[in-house]
Order: structure tokens, then C-alpha cells, then sequence
């Protein structure tokens, strides 16, 4: 009898499953037993062709040639992982492999990986699902004890696979078109554009904004204080002049005043839901300051090597009802820490059951981010996991928490013809705000400042008025966390009801892909970071100025969110998506042909005729040593990866070594240095430690100069203490030189 083969996604993930089945024996890319064989995907290893790939003539963009609507878009696969694609081909064709388990992440995505390789593989094979949604063992024997047939599983693929074409078709071909039209190279997406035209919008808002001053007066009545209003103008507190302010302040200070109005009302707030991942990645960025893109990374890694947290690339935040047993073990698994929170909620060893935690109905492809049952030594983790396991297992708590409570007071005060405002708020219970993470939870309850009790017809006397100047301020520009609730929203302020309807469950790309969206935009140069802002850069405005706007329409990339859903439930068919989508891009090329000429673009990188006299870029047959996916491609003057519009960074520039007296890299020295990390030579030794370069001079061995390889600056010395110049010396004697190589070459 044969063996059946496990895909997973990533490595350590293929080496959890391995271990729960007892797959002992170990091969290169493979674990196996007498009856499993697990091996793995490293993300994509196979993808659509690019349009030069289909055909030689696209290698030169022509605006004749468009559009490009290929009847199939073949596949191909990818360069720096063709090793281990070649690996699972021969596994899963073996004679010896009766059937596989797809094994990668559980969602749409993860199907489309699994399903391109399959295709491109040839494999006729038959094979099941595995459906999980947390790597625990316990999680692992229940999915295999739960395996689903393939065509359980049709529609997701079928839906990500119109998703991947129509983002290949539109980007593919809007991209040629704008960036012929305009002889600049420019970047077109489904998804990225609408997002830029938000961060352009709002900057364009504040651009705009004209600042208005204005003046506030407040009377101090002795116990408590209160705000100047007009209840003729809507309650308004603003003052327009200071005269008039002047005025007023004259008319009441040292004046009886009387208390018209004492109200309070109790009021509560319940906790708020369960963390999607976007939810989850706001509160980061709000808290921590880290990046969409940080957050998502730190989730994968509490998902995937601590085992802490369930699959984070969720958009719910529900809790199907039977997992109403695993969250009491997840509760008394907990660190220490959090064991006098969890004591608060657990009565009799069962905790309250609320249809705002445990919703089936509302449950999607994943339910909410929670922690796992597994034990979780917290001193093990980094800082930053630390953060974000915190915000998840916080706000898991909270959910089984009372309401926050509080009564909420008014006093209204008269004198004369005058009206003041105060309010204030008494605290009763802190309920979920006692767990949740928050700056100012701590001293909530301290820091509220109620009102004295007071009656009608109270009097007292105005002791002073003090009078503040004020104006009126812009709106923010987005930060990571502001935009994703942006993205998220998107179009639910429509004018019209149907539309508004859809994007309320829709929204600008997916939980999984938005991070990846605003790094992208970064990237292009449609956008700048200044510190947590995302502000849009001329290049992005003038682009939004000149596509037409459906283009920039989130309702129309939320009505193309909502298709591919509908896909998933049989509620579409996948080939008339597809017609639509073709006949959109013809149109929009149609138009891109036809657009005026009223912007300019200035760049020299993206100057078109310097792209065609001579190649951007050429690949090399070498792994990207950050993402470990793309492959590393040259320019005129540094090296970076094929992943870039993935949201890749790396970047190595040809003389970040010449401040420090060190070489030129070249391809042939890249190459050694991404693949034999260390590299010494006639004139020092070149050395690569994750997105560290650095390079010791044998003149200068007491000090290392050191350049990151992620796209951000730094160029610093760093003197090292006890540096033996004798050894450095011996190794640099040992070394054959190599010109070609900048004078570096390892010797085998």
C-alpha cells in the first residue's frame, strides 16, 4: 500500500503536522513514516506568466498590443523556489503516493497555492482537505479526523483563481496603458489604486483647509465649572470675536448664576468584539505604532512557531458554538499573569455564554483570533509578540466581562441672559476596561471627574471666567491604523442604500492583503511615511487626477470583493466574472488611450525612454535572502527582488560599501555574499546577518561598517572590542582574488 502526501504551506508548519503523524524520518524538503510524506510549498512556487512570457512581442509595450486578454494565462514556476516545486512534483506523480492532503492555509489564498501547483504538476491524483484553524497537536488530530473531500473546497478555489487573473488583467494592462500614455512608468491595481485615491482625497482636504479662529469661555461656579453656549445656534460654543467674548466675561464674572438643569443617567458600554486581523492590527498601530504589515508578521509568528494564537488572517469575530469547551481550556491555560483575570469570570469551571462571543452564523471561513489552550511561556517571546499575544489574549478576556458603567451628568447654568455647560461622568464598574489594554484604563476610574450633586434653582456665584483661544484643525492625515478601518469601510457612505448595504460587508481588499496594499503603495512612490502618517506624494495625486473614476471607485473594487464571495456560495459563476472583468479592462484601455495630456510626471527612474534604451533590470539566479520567495534582479544601480511589488524591501546598493573603503558589488559578488554570507577578500571581509551588511576592512579591522539591506538608511561604524587583526590577516592571505568579483571571492 502507498503513502499519501502532505502539502503545507510553510516548512514549520509542515514540520507540526509531521511530528503529530510520526513522520520521523527525514529527507531534503520532506519528512516521512511508512505511511505519510509531508512536505511544503515556501509560500508560492508557482504563478501567472508575465505577458513577455506568454509572448515574445509583449516584451516591448505597445499601446497596439493592448489589451492583453490571454483565453488562458499560463502558469510558471518561479525561479528561486523551482528546487522544491521539482521536489513535490516527483512526490506527488511517485508511484509510491496514493493520494495527498491539501495542507495549506486554510482560506482562499491558501487553496490557490495548493491548486497551481497541483495543476502545473500535472497530478491527477486524488486528495482530501485539511481545515484548521490553529497548529496545536490537539487541532491537527481533530482536522485529520475530520478530512473534507477536494470538491468541498471547489469554490474557493474557484474564486481565488478570479481573483488572481483579474488583478493580473487589469494590473497587467492599465499599467502598460497609463504608463505609455504618460511615458512614465506607472503602477495600476484593483485594490491599490482606490486606496491611493483615499490618502489623495484626505490629503487634498487638508490642503484645502482653511483655518478659523475662534474663543471658548468658561465660568468657574467654585465646586464645578462650566462652557459658555448659545442655545439659539445649536448649542454652539464657539465665540466668534474676542470682543465678544470680552463682553460676556464682563457681564457674568462676580455675578449670581442658577442651576436650571441637573442630569444624570446611567449608562453602559459593553466590550468590544472579538480581534479580526484588521481590528487587531489598528490597536496595534494605535498602541504600538507598529505597521499593518509589522502586526500581520508578529500574528503569523504567534500562529505559526509559538503556536499561541488561532489563524490570524480572519474577518470574523465570532466563535462557532462548539468551541465554547476549547475557551475554558484556553482560560485555564493562561500565563500566570492573567490567571486573577480569569478567576473574575470562570465560576464553577464554566463561563457565561453571550451570542456576542459565540455566533455560528457569523463565523466565515475562520472565527475570531483568540489564544490557543497550548501553555505559553511569555518570557520566551520577543517584546513585540509579547505586545500583540497581550492585545489578543486581553481582549479575549474582556468579551466575558461585565459592562463598563457609569452615569453620565449635565448641569446647565444660567446667568442672566447667559448659559453654561457642564458635564461629567461617576464611574461605577470598570468592568471590561479593567482587562483591556488601554494608556489610560489604569486610572479610569480615578481620573473621571464627576459632578456635585446639585438641584434646580441651586445658586452660586461666577468667582472668574477665563477666556481661551481656539481654531478650528484640519483632518489627520491616515495613519496604518486609521486607513485599514478606511479600507474596511470604504463606499459605506454612499449615497445610494445598495451600494452602502455591500460595502458594509466588503470593503477595499481583504484582511490578508491590505497590509501588503499600503507597503505596495509605499513602494511605487505613491506614498510617504512621516513617522506613523501615510501621506500621499505628487506622483500619487496626479495619478488619481488622470485614471477616470472607476478606477479609483472603492465601490466598484467592493462590488468585485463581493462577486468572488458569491463565487465561494454558488452564487456566481466564476466565467462570467471573468467576462466582466475583460470587458471592463478593454474599456479602461480604451480610455487610458484617450485621456488628455494635463499632468506631467518628473522622475528620472521612471523615465520611459531610458527604460527602453536599455533593460530596467536583469535576474539573477539567486534567492532573495529577506523573503526568502523572489528571486534577485539587477539595475544600473542596485540590486533588489522580483517580490517587490509583494511588498519585498531588499535593496543593496552597488556602493553602499565605497564610504569604508570596500569594493563595487557586483552581480558575481552579490551572489557570493547572499549565498556564502561571509566573503573575504584582498581588501576586508563582507558580511550578511539578516538585514545586516557589513564590512570590515583588514586596514581598518577594529571597526565595521555597517548598511541595511530592507530599504531603510543606515550607514554606521561600530568599533568591535578584542577584533584579532592577526586572524583577519590570515584569512585574507588564504583568499584567492577575483576582479570580476571586486576582488572578493571565498576560497572553497
Amino acid at each position: 500500500m502507498g503513502r499519501t502526501l502532505i502539502i503545507t504551506e510553510k516548512p514549520s508548519v509542515g514540520r507540526d503536522i509531521a511530528k503529530v503523524l510520526g513522520c520521523a524520518k527525514g529527507g531534503k524538503g520532506y519528512l516521512s513514516s511508512d505511511a505519510y510524506l509531508v512536505s511544503w510549498a515556501v509560500g508560492h512556487l508557482v504563478a501567472l506568466c508575465e505577458p513577455d512570457e506568454i509572448d515574445d512581442r509583449y516584451k516591448k509595450w505597445n499601446i497596439q498590443d493592448l489589451p492583453i486578454l490571454p483565453t488562458k494565462i499560463p502558469l510558471k514556476v518561479l525561479t528561486a523556489t523551482k528546487e522544491q516545486y521539482q521536489l513535490l512534483k516527483k512526490l506527488m506523480n511517485d508511484t509510491d503516493t496514493d493520494k495527498l492532503v491539501c495542507a495549506t492555509d486554510a482560506g482562499r489564498e491558501g487553496e490557490l497555492i495548493f491548486r497551481y501547483i497541483y495543476e502545473k504538476s500535472g497530478c491527477r491524483k486524488p486528495f482530501d482537505r485539511l481545515w484548521i484553524s490553529s497548529l496545536t497537536d490537539e487541532a491537527i488530530k481533530t482536522g485529520f479526523s475530520n478530512l473534507q473531500p477536494s470538491d468541498a473546497y471547489q469554490k474557493f478555489y474557484e474564486s481565488a483563481k478570479c481573483r488572481s487573473e483579474s488583478d493580473w488583467l487589469v494590473g497587467m494592462n492599465l499599467s502598460r496603458a497609463y504608463t505609455l500614455r504618460y511615458n512614465t512608468l506607472l503602477s495600476i491595481g484593483r485594490v491599490q489604486t482606490p486606496t491611493l485615491a483615499i490618502l489623495v482625497n484626505r490629503k487634498i482636504e487638508i490642503d484645502s483647509f482653511v483655518r478659523e479662529e475662534y474663543y471658548n469661555l468658561t465660568a468657574d461656579f467654585g465646586d464645578y465649572k462650566g462652557t459658555w453656549f448659545n442655545e439659539k445656534q445649536k448649542n454652539d460654543s464657539r465665540i466668534n470675536t474676542l470682543e465678544e467674548a470680552e463682553k460676556i466675561k464682563i457681564a457674568v464674572t462676580g455675578k449670581k448664576a442658577t442651576v436650571t438643569l441637573f442630569d444624570e443617567k446611567r449608562k453602559q458600554e459593553f466590550s468590544p468584539l472579538l480581534y479580526d486581523l484588521t481590528t487587531l492590527q489598528r490597536d496595534a498601530n494605535r498602541l504600538f505604532g507598529y505597521t499593518a504589515k509589522k502586526t500581520l508578521s508578529l500574528a503569523q509568528k504567534l500562529y505559526e512557531t509559538r503556536k499561541a494564537i488561532t489563524y490570524p488572517r480572519t474577518d470574523s469575530r465570532y466563535l462557532s458554538k462548539d468551541m465554547y469547551g476549547q475557551t475554558i481550556k484556553t482560560f485555564n491555560n493562561l500565563p500566570e499573569q492573567y490567571q486573577h483575570y480569569t478567576a473574575c469570570i470562570l465560576q464553577d469551571g464554566k463561563l457565561p455564554f453571550s451570542m456576542r462571543v459565540y455566533n455560528t452564523l457569523k463565523v466565515t471561513d475562520h472565527h475570531a483570533i483568540i489564544p490557543t489552550p497550548r501553555r505559553i511561556n511569555t518570557e520566551s517571546l520577543s517584546v513585540e509578540e509579547k505586545n500583540v499575544y497581550d492585545l489578543i489574549v486581553r481582549r479575549t478576556l474582556s468579551v466575558f466581562y461585565p459592562p463598563y458603567v457609569f452615569d453620565a451628568q449635565t448641569i446647565l447654568t444660567a446667568c442672566g441672559k447667559e448659559m453654561f455647560r457642564s458635564t461629567g461622568r461617576f464611574v461605577h464598574e470598570l468592568g471590561w476596561k479593567a482587562v483591556e489594554y488601554s494608556p489610560k484604563t489604569a486610572n479610569e476610574k480615578t481620573q473621571s471627574t464627576p459632578l456635585p450633586r446639585v438641584e434646580k434653582g441651586d445658586e452660586r456665584t461666577v468667582l472668574s471666567a477665563d477666556i481661551t483661544k481656539e481654531s478650528t484643525k484640519p483632518p489627520s492625515h491616515y495613519t496604518d491604523g486609521t486607513l485599514l478601518h478606511a479600507m474596511e469601510r470604504a463606499g459605506s457612505d454612499s449615497d445610494e442604500q445598495s451600494v452602502r448595504e455591500m460595502m458594509k460587508t466588503v470593503g477595499l481588499g481583504t484582511p490578508a492583503t491590505r497590509a501588503s496594499i499600503i507597503e505596495r503603495l509605499c513602494q511605487v512612490g505613491y506614498v510617504q511615511r512621516k513617522g506613523k502618517l501615510l501621506i500621499a506624494t505628487q506622483k500619487g495625486e496626479k495619478l488619481i487626477k488622470v485614471i477616470p473614476g472607476e478606477l479609483s471607485s472603492p465601490e466598484m473594487t467592493g462590488f468585485w470583493e463581493q462577486e468572488l464571495d458569491n463565487i465561494i456560495h454558488g452564487q456566481q459563476d466564476p466565467e462570467r466574472f471573468m467576462q466582466n472583468i475583460r470587458k471592463f479592462t478593454s474599456d479602461m484601455v480604451i480610455s487610458a488611450s484617450q485621456r488628455e495630456l494635463s499632468e506631467v510626471f518628473h522622475s528620472d527612474d521612471d523615465n520611459l525612454r531610458r527604460r527602453k534604451e536599455k533593460p530596467v533590470s536583469q535576474p539573477m539566479d539567486v534567492t532573495c535572502p529577506l523573503c526568502a520567495r523572489g528571486t534577485v534582479r539587477e539595475n544600473s544601480k542596485a540590486f533588489y527582488c522580483s517580490h517587490y511589488r509583494e511588498g519585498c524591501r531588499l535593496t543593496i546598493w552597488k556602493n553602499a560599501l565605497a564610504r569604508a573603503g570596500g569594493p563595487e558589488i557586483t552581480s558575481t559578488l552579490a551572489t557570493l555574499i547572499i549565498r556564502q554570507k561571509n566573503v573575504t577578500g584582498s581588501s576586508g571581509t563582507i558580511s550578511l546577518s539578516g538585514t545586516d551588511l557589513s564590512f570590515k576592512s583588514i586596514k581598518n579591522a577594529d571597526t565595521a561598517y555597517h548598511v541595511s539591506i530592507d530599504g531603510s538608511l543606515k550607514n554606521v561604524s561600530s568599533a568591535k572590542k578584542g577584533t584579532n587583526k592577526a586572524a583577519v590577516n590570515k584569512a585574507a592571505s588564504k583568499i584567492t582574488p577575483y576582479k570580476r568579483a571586486g576582488g572578493l571571492k571565498a576560497k572553497q
